[in-house]
């Protein structure tokens, strides 16, 4: 969150250098507390509790509200900030769906947007809609080629990739596809599946007919467990790699067994541009 609060630092300063200086700050949230995504939202929504109550001289009003992991609701919850509590900056949403489908809201109104999710697909191509848009994390391409990069240490040759069917999946899967043959490993196997599925037995044994030394699991939070426990279960004995948006308690909770000795890409200092990621 200390990007976060960073980027709440420089609204403040442009506002007071805009004579505004005694005006208060009113900061929009919405976040997945509930839905696929609430393994996420709700420490997000929690680490808010922690963010400033006030910014050089100025107070910080926070109006949160929960988008239920849908990305209707996402923008719905944008236009409602904007529009009925006048925010001045938005925070939003925790995936990547939720915030591409909130950013025509946003730079309709001009209002500033923070977004927690992963790809770079929120802030590039920047244009004159995403100019309104930044991200806390690190770009998918980054952290794929931390991940690539540890998958040729490792000795893996073949690769087999299984990610959601929304942005976030496709996102991670282009930037793989990029790095991987660069690293001279070949993907073997590209499948997709809902956030919300209770079953991936088709997409695995695919997976596993094309016999990869690894998969790639591009999913974030607690749906991405299913297709490497549905792995684990059909005897699949090669490495398991995730992305960072399973960096949470819940994921491991969830997992528990099945998801001991999976290799996940996390910023040893987020909260530093500078910094490079590594794979725990």
């Amino acid at each position: 969150m200390n990007l976060i609060k960073k980027s709440l630092l420089a609204l403040a300063a442009g506002a007071a250098l805009m004579g505004n200086a005694l005006a208060d700050i009113t900061v929009g949230v919405t976040v997945s507390a509930t839905g696929a995504a609430a393994s996420l939202g709700i420490p997000e929504k929690n680490t808010l509790t922690l963010m400033p109550t006030t910014i050089a001289g100025m107070k910080v009003n926070y109006v949160v509200l929960d988008d239920s992991s849908d990305t209707t609701s996402a923008v719905s919850n944008t236009r409602k900030l904007i529009t009925e509590h006048k925010v001045d900056v938005i925070i939003g949403s925790t995936t990547t769906p939720n915030s591409l489908a909130m950013i025509d809201a946003a730079a309709e109104s001009q209002t500033p947007m923070i977004s927690m999710a992963a790809s770079a697909r929120i802030v590039e191509p920047v244009d004159a809609k995403k100019k309104w848009v930044f991200k806390t994390p690190q770009n998918d391409i980054m952290m794929a080629l931390a991940i690539v990069t540890h998958m040729a240490e490792q000795g893996v040759k073949t690769a087999a990739y299984i990610g959601f069917a929304d942005a976030y999946g496709e996102g991670w899967y282009q930037e793989f596809a990029k790095i991987a043959p660069v690293k001279g490993i070949t993907i073997v196997a590209n499948e997709r599946y809902n956030r919300n599925d209770t079953s991936v037995t088709g997409q695995v044994l695919k997976l596993l007919a094309a016999k990869p030394d690894a998969v790639l699991i591009g999913g974030s939070g607690t749906p991405a467990v299913l297709p490497q426990k549905t792995l684990k279960e059909r005897g699949f004995a090669g490495k398991f790699y995730q992305t960072h948006g399973v960096a949470n308690n819940d994921f491991l909770r969830v997992g528990g067994k099945d998801v001991e000795g999976t290799f996940l890409p996390s910023g040893p200092c987020w909260w530093r541009l500078s910094c490079r990621p590594v794979i725990r």
